[in-house]
C-alpha cells in the first residue's frame, strides 16, 4: 500500500480537506491556496521556495487526526464516547438574542458564545468564515469584532472554506481570540498550536460545528443554474438561516429573489462533496473546546427558531459555556448522550461505515489517513455483516466508476486555466498567484 510522505501526496490522493492550515504553517511562504470550482480549496506549491520540510504535513488533517487531542485519553470510554467523542457535559440550547437565534443556522449557540467572548471576555476577534461580498457564492476568512459583524455572517456556508489560512492573525494578535471552523479545521488548528506557542497562547476558545461535508463551488453553481440565476447578478446568497433550518436563498438584480428548501438544496449539494469528506470520522467536532450542531430530534417544522446540541469537550469550554449562560447570552438546559444519538443519526451512521471505506482504498493500494482514537473498527463491526460488506463493495465500485483510485497529479507547471479560478488565497490571506488545479482533479463526487 502506498504511503503519504508529503503534502502533495495528500492532495493528489484526494485526501485534502481544504482547511488552509498548510498556508499558515509553511515557514517559507511556499504554499498558495486555490479554489478550484470542481474540487474545493487546495494548496499550490512553489517549488522554488519549498525546501521539502514536513511542517505542513505535520499539521494536516488529511494525513492524521487524533480524536483525543483536545480531551486527552479516556481510561474507561462509554459507548457514547466511542460514537461521538468524549464530553464533559451535554446541553441543548440557543442564543438568547432572538435576532441572532433566527438568523443563524441552528439556534445561534456558536454565535452567542462568540459574542459573549467578545463582549465579556475581552477577546480581540472571532476568526471564522463569511460570504465574499464581491462573489457571494464564495467564502472568505473573516474577523468579526462585534455583534453587527457576527450577525451579518450567520448561517451555514455549504461551499469551500479555509479558515485556518487566517491563523497567523490570531498568532500576531495582542490578546486571545475565538476560532470557529469545521471539525477538520479545528483539528488542524489544534495541531498547529502545538508547534506555535504564540498561537497556543492566543487561541482563547476553539469552537466547531457539526459537519456532513463541504460541497465544491460547482454544486452552488449548478443550484444557481437550476434556479435560472446568472451568477453575475447575484447580490446575496444564503444556504440556510432566517428560520430553522431556513432555505437556500439567492437575491439578485435589484429585488429578484429565489429559494429552494433546505431539504432540496442540501440533497443536491451532497453530490459534490470531495473524497476526504466521505472518509471523515469526526462529523461532531471532537477536537475543540465546544462543538455544536442541530438538535434535529426537536425539529417539527412548526416555526421554532432553532435549537443546538452543545457538546462540551474541555474544562475551558465548560467554564466559558457556564459563564455565557450566567451572563444571559445563551438559554440552555442539560441534555444526554441519548439525545445526541437521536438528533444526529445520519452523521453517526456514516461514521460507522468509515472503516469499510478505508478497507476499500487499501484494496486498491491507495494511502489512507491515520485516524487515531476514533474507535472506527469497533463501530464498523457493530454493523450487520451485509452493511459491512456494502461499505467496502460500494466504495470500491465508485472508485472504479469514477477513476478516483488513481493518483491525480497537481503539477503546477502546466494544465491550468485561469478562467477556472474562483479565488486565490495565500499565507496570511495574501494572493500571490492565479493557477487553478489540474483538470484531472475534476471528478471528485465520491458519494
Amino acid at each position: 500500500m502506498r504511503r503519504i510522505r508529503t503534502l502533495r501526496d495528500v492532495v493528489e490522493w484526494g485526501l485534502c480537506a481544504g482547511c488552509g492550515a498548510c498556508a499558515s504553517a509553511c515557514p517559507h511562504d511556499a504554499i498558495t491556496l486555490v479554489n478550484d470550482e470542481r474540487v474545493g480549496i487546495r494548496p499550490h506549491f512553489d517549488a522554488a521556495r519549498c525546501p521539502a520540510c514536513d511542517t505542513c504535513l505535520a499539521i494536516c488533517p488529511g494525513y492524521e487526526v487524533d480524536g483525543e487531542m483536545a480531551t486527552g485519553t479516556c481510561p474507561e470510554p462509554r459507548s457514547a464516547d466511542r460514537e461521538f467523542g468524549q464530553t464533559l457535559e451535554i446541553w441543548e440550547g440557543h442564543a438568547a438574542d432572538p435576532e441572532l437565534r433566527r438568523q443563524a443556522s441552528s439556534g445561534g449557540a456558536l454565535s452567542a458564545l462568540a459574542l459573549y467572548c467578545l463582549e465579556r471576555e475581552s477577546m480581540r476577534f472571532v476568526l471564522h468564515t463569511g460570504s465574499d461580498p464581491a462573489s457571494p457564492w464564495l467564502n472568505r476568512t473573516v474577523q468579526s469584532r462585534n455583534r453587527a459583524d457576527l450577525l451579518s455572517r450567520t448561517g451555514s456556508r455549504y461551499a469551500p472554506a479555509s479558515p485556518c489560512d487566517g491563523l497567523r492573525a490570531i498568532e500576531r494578535s495582542d490578546g486571545p481570540c475565538v476560532f470557529i471552523g469545521k471539525p477538520c479545521d479545528t483539528a488542524a488548528a489544534w495541531k498547529l498550536r502545538r508547534l506555535r506557542p504564540g498561537l497556543d497562547r492566543n487561541l482563547g476558545l476553539v469552537l466547531a460545528f457539526f459537519c456532513a461535508g463541504t460541497p465544491s463551488t460547482r454544486g452552488t453553481m449548478d443550484l444557481l443554474d437550476t434556479l435560472g440565476v446568472d451568477r453575475s447578478g447575484v447580490r446575496e446568497l444564503r444556504y440556510r438561516g432566517e428560520g430553522w433550518p431556513g432555505d437556500f436563498k439567492v437575491s439578485y438584480n435589484g429585488n429578484g429573489c429565489k429559494r429552494l428548501s433546505y431539504k432540496d438544496s442540501w440533497g443536491a449539494l451532497t453530490r459534490y462533496r470531495p473524497p476526504r469528506c466521505h472518509l471523515c470520522p469526526d462529523g461532531l467536532g471532537r477536537v475543540a473546546d465546544i462543538s455544536c450542531g442541530d438538535a434535529w430530534d426537536k425539529w417539527e417544522g412548526t416555526g421554532d427558531a432553532g435549537r443546538s446540541l452543545i457538546l462540551v469537550r474541555t474544562p475551558l469550554g465548560k467554564q466559558m459555556l457556564h459563564r455565557a449562560i450566567a451572563a444571559g447570552y445563551l438559554v440552555a438546559r442539560r441534555s444526554t448522550p441519548a439525545q445526541v444519538l437521536a438528533a444526529q443519526p445520519n452523521l453517526l451512521a456514516r461514521r460507522r461505515e468509515i472503516f469499510g471505506r478505508l478497507i476499500a482504498r487499501r484494496l486498491f493500494g491507495m494511502p489512507v489517513p491515520r485516524f487515531r482514537n476514533f474507535s472506527l473498527h469497533q463501530s464498523w463491526f457493530g454493523l450487520p455483516p451485509a452493511k459491512r460488506l456494502r461499505s467496502v463493495a460500494g466504495t470500491a465500485k465508485r472508485l472504479l466508476q469514477r477513476g478516483t483510485w488513481r493518483r491525480l497529479l497537481c503539477d503546477g507547471s502546466s494544465g491550468y486555466e485561469e478562467s477556472e479560478i474562483l479565488s486565490v488565497q495565500g499565507a496570511g490571506s495574501q494572493a500571490r498567484s492565479a493557477i487553478a488545479m489540474r483538470k484531472g482533479l475534476g471528478n471528485h463526487n465520491f458519494t
